[in-house]
Order: C-alpha cells, then structure tokens, then sequence
C-alpha cells in the first residue's frame, strides 16, 4: 500500500505548490490517487495555514477530499496542531465529519488518550513510532497497542547515508509490534533509501510533500502526483 501525505506541517514558506486550502488538497490527492496512491495522509489547516484539529478545518477538508477521490483519507492529531492532551482529545469527540484514521505520534504526552478517543469513534489509529524517541518502548507497553489499525515507523534520520540503517533500527526496537502491519517511510534526504527499502521488505510506505520536496535526483517536485510517480518507478525496479 502507498499513502500519500499531502502537506504535514509544511506551510506557505516551503513553497507555493504546498496544497494547504481544503480544494487545493483534493485538487492535489485527485491527482496523487490517479498516479497510483491508494490512501491519504494530511494535516487540516487554520485559515493562516497552521496545522489544527479544530472541527471545522476537520471537516472542510474531509468533505473536500472525499468528493474527489474514494480512498481511506487520514488526518493528523500531532501536538504541534494542539499541545494540550486533554484539548487534543476535546477537538475528536467534537469532530462532525471523521476520518478513515488518524495518526498518534506515540512518544507525544497522552498518546493513550488520543488513541483511546479516537478508537471510542470508531477511527483507525495509526501509531506513529518515530525513531530516536522512546515511542517503541511506550507502545510496546501500551494495553491499546493490539487495537491498532497499523503502526507507521518514522524513520527522521534525513541523512541518506545512514537512513536506510536507522530504519533497520528502528524495525528492531518496533519488533512485532502487537502483529499489527508496518508503514515505513523517512523524511527529507532519508525519504528515497527508506522507501527503497520498505519496497524490498514488502511494507507500506509513503510519499508525499510531507516528507519530501523533491525527486530521487534531487529536482524539486512539481506535485504529490509526480512524487507518487516516482515512488511506484523506484520501487517497480526493485522487481526487475
């Protein structure tokens, strides 16, 4: 399964081509999903382009999105979007339109209750372990963790030379992970090595202007679409 992740936390100051207004997202998933993604990761934004878990953004954004495409859509519910456990939790049981899934970053406080609240609506949750972060340890131990839908191994070492190695790591520490599938990706220079690799280990991935700007020779990419392109080229080889 490739997800496309369509913005993250980027904003207006990472370039004029970052979808951040909810037509511009479906405009830009519309086109990720025609070039062969088949799920959606994106963070809803305030009016001034911020990451927020606020109802209204919520479900602007879904709704836009899912009159353009027929896939899974998740959202975000990262503490930078709202550093507060408990108001983090108040925005999901206040949300009108839900998503598919959302991830829960699980080296964040309240990791528990996101998801606990999440689960209670009926929303997939998808535990994002991040390497470099006691996540792994956290998650092992967490009664929610068999409850899952995946668990997303987030790989930020950005150095293509050591990527791919921090992302064997970080399998390791993840381990079984209460038997639920793994998404593997990287971030920035790690992106390519670590997709490569989720291809060769037969795991879900993800491309997106979340994770990366550019294309595997370094040209800056012109849309998630051509990112999604290039992702099913460079894991197409692997079969070859």
């Amino acid at each position: 399964m490739m997800q496309v992740c369509v913005n993250g936390a980027r904003g207006a100051g990472d370039g004029a081509l970052i979808p951040l207004s909810p037509g511009a997202m479906a405009h830009s998933v519309a086109e990720a999903v025609a070039a062969g993604a088949q799920n959606v990761h994106v963070h809803p934004k305030s009016p001034c382009g911020q990451d927020t878990l606020a109802p209204r953004a919520v479900a602007a954004t879904l709704e836009a999105i899912r009159s353009a495409v027929s896939v899974p859509v998740g959202v975000t519910t990262g503490a930078w979007a709202e550093p507060d456990p408990a108001e983090r939790v108040a925005h999901i049981r206040a949300w009108t339109v839900l998503p598919d899934h959302a991830s829960v970053n699980w080296h964040e406080p309240g990791a528990d209750a996101v998801a606990e609240a999440l689960i209670d609506r009926g929303i997939g949750v998808e535990a994002g372990i991040w390497s470099g972060t006691d996540s792994a340890e956290r998650f092992a131990a967490s009664p929610l963790g068999p409850r899952v839908l995946r668990v997303l191994a987030e790989v930020t070492d950005p150095d293509p030379a050591t990527a791919r190695d921090s992302a064997r790591a970080l399998l390791t520490m993840i381990g079984t992970a209460h038997g639920r599938p793994v998404l593997l990706h990287g971030e920035e220079g790690g992106t390519w090595p670590v997709l490569r690799l989720a291809g060769r280990l037969m795991l879900a991935t993800r491309i997106g202007f979340e994770d990366t700007l550019v294309l595997p020779d370094g040209e800056r990419a012109a849309s998630n679409a051509q990112l999604v392109s290039a992702a099913r080229a460079a894991l197409a080889t692997l079969s070859q």
